[in-house]
């Protein structure tokens, strides 16, 4: 059916700016001899994790434990938890996904979550892979001290059921760069950084074969710094407003769109849809400069989505033509908060419904 029969608020998936999006990423990582490893909690559905495999990528990134388990019952075995993980139920929980899948990691950035892990997984005779999460600037999670980093790594070899296989970091302070150049200056800090602590590891004797960066703005330049072994970008998957606004994308690179209905026309400059901030959000991103006009990008109109309740949008416009039951098709934001408020999404191509995806991983918090 054409997608304009669907009721709204609805979820829409371009397949081939989707497509095209996959392979300009991998094509990124391939030219740089890294691996591309999609973090996937943008589209949080294991049938677009398997097309980002088969199309190259090692394997996946999550967010949260219960995001890994969904990707693993889907069949996905190489999966890095991008996360620190803490508690003695969710370290059983990491256990048993330990014994279910090829390849699995989290990130550790305490002495007390690495004991913790140690003696859980030591009692199985089991072994868990961790990379040490450093403070590359998004002042975040992390470590930036180079003593603690090496405590940690030190004690980490003295641990029996946890394994020391990398460095991580995520340069999330990105999103709030003013420019280009300093999107670049970012992401190539971002990998030099922690090539450079690794160097100083492994001159005492602590070996690190990996090295874990990336967000989707950063990737082509942090791709490039020698030593860098893996990125993780995952909004590139769709992109979004805000990606266009950092000079990322193009407005017809952006796959993801939030079909709505005009419900009413109170005047001549303002017109109310059914999508709100239960279905676009009110993230405008975090640069002070390059922020998006209003929530979201209206497709072919001359407007601004002004204001969200929850299950309205205010639209202002001045002499654009509008009707009520018309429907309109919304770029978010923030692609990733979107993904995480609908049930399902639409493939979509020539404007037809093919596919309709469950997001199995919506709501994973745990």
């Amino acid at each position: 059916m054409n997608y304009l029969e669907l009721d709204t608020p609805a979820l829409l998936i371009e397949k081939q700016t989707m497509l095209g999006n996959i392979k300009k990423m991998q094509h990124i990582a391939d030219a740089s001899g890294v691996k591309l490893r999609p973090h996937t909690k943008t589209h949080k559905i294991p049938e677009i994790a398997k097309l980002q495999i088969e199309s190259g990528a090692s394997g996946i990134a999550v967010a949260k434990l219960s995001e890994a388990e969904i990707m693993a019952d889907a069949g996905i075995d190489d999966i890095q938890i991008a996360n620190i993980i803490v508690g003695s139920k969710k370290i059983k929980r990491l256990l048993n996904l330990k014994k279910r899948v090829k390849s699995l990691s989290c990130n550790v950035d305490s002495v007390e979550a690495a004991i913790a892990i140690s003696e859980i997984f030591e009692k199985e005779n089991c072994w868990l892979d961790v990379f040490i999460e450093i403070n590359s600037g998004h002042n975040r999670s992390g470590l930036n001290e180079y003593k603690d980093i090496y405590q940690l790594a030190k004690t980490i070899q003295d641990l029996l059921g946890i394994n020391l296989i990398g460095l991580f970091t995520h340069a999330g302070q990105a999103y709030a760069a003013d420019s280009q150049d300093e999107i670049k200056n970012i992401g190539e800090k971002e990998g030099e950084f922690l090539v450079e602590l690794s160097e100083r590891l492994m001159q005492e004797r602590i070996f690190i074969p990996k090295i874990s960066v990336g967000s989707t703005p950063t990737a082509p330049y942090s791709s490039k710094v020698e030593g860098v072994t893996e990125i993780r970008p995952g909004n590139y998957i769709f992109h979004d407003i805000i990606q266009t606004k950092l000079g990322v994308c193009t407005i017809e690179e952006c796959a993801l769109s939030v079909l709505a209905t005009v419900i009413s026309i109170p005047d001549s400059e303002r017109i109310i849809i059914d999508a709100g901030a239960k279905a676009l959000s009110k993230d405008k991103g975090a640069s002070k400069t390059l922020a998006p006009q209003g929530h979201g990008f209206v497709i072919g109109k001359e407007c601004v989505i002004e204001r969200l309740n929850e299950e309205h949008g205010i639209i202002t416009h001045s002499g654009e033509t509008f009707s009520i039951g018309e429907k309109i098709r919304i770029i978010p934001n923030h692609a990733c908060v979107v993904m995480n408020l609908f049930d399902s999404a639409y493939l979509i191509e020539n404007n037809k419904v093919i596919m309709q995806y469950e997001i199995k991983g919506r709501g994973k918090s745990q």
